[in-house]
C-alpha cells in the first residue's frame, strides 16, 4: 500500500489539564501517514481519486479550532476517527507533539496507529 504523508502541520487549539491552559490556545505539531492506493489517481492524473492532503490539512485545522480537550491522547483519538471516517482512510499513523509542555524537552506527545494496512 502506498503512503501519503503530512509532516510538521501546526495547529492552535485549547489543550491541557491545568486551569491556566483552559483559557489559552496552544500549538500542537502533527506528523501523519495515511495508507492510500495512489495508482488510480496517477493513472489518470485525477485529483478526485487522490487523497487530497490540502483538504485533509484544512479539516485538521478546522477540527483543532473547535477542540477543547484536556489530553493529547483524546485529541489524537478523535482526530483519527474523524479523518478515517470523512476521507475513507483505511489506516493512519498520527504523531502529535505538544512543544514546550515539559521545559527540558523539545516536545512531548503521543503516536497512534489506527485501521488496517
Amino acid at each position: 500500500m502506498d503512503r501519503v504523508f503530512i509532516e510538521g502541520l501546526e495547529v492552535d487549539t485549547v489543550i491541557g489539564a491545568y486551569d491556566w491552559e483552559r483559557g489559552i490556545r496552544q500549538c500542537l505539531r502533527l506528523d501523519l501517514n495515511f495508507a492510500w492506493d495512489n495508482r488510480p489517481a496517477a493513472a489518470g492524473d485525477d485529483l478526485t481519486l487522490a487523497l487530497d492532503y490540502a483538504s485533509v490539512s484544512a479539516r485538521i485545522q478546522a477540527f483543532a479550532e473547535q477542540a477543547h480537550y484536556q489530553l493529547v491522547e483524546t485529541f489524537a483519538e478523535h482526530l483519527a476517527e474523524v479523518l478515517m471516517s470523512e476521507f475513507h482512510i483505511p489506516w493512519l499513523r498520527l504523531k502529535l507533539t505538544k512543544p514546550g509542555a515539559v521545559p527540558a524537552a523539545k516536545g512531548v506527545g503521543v503516536e497512534i496507529e489506527r485501521g488496517c494496512r
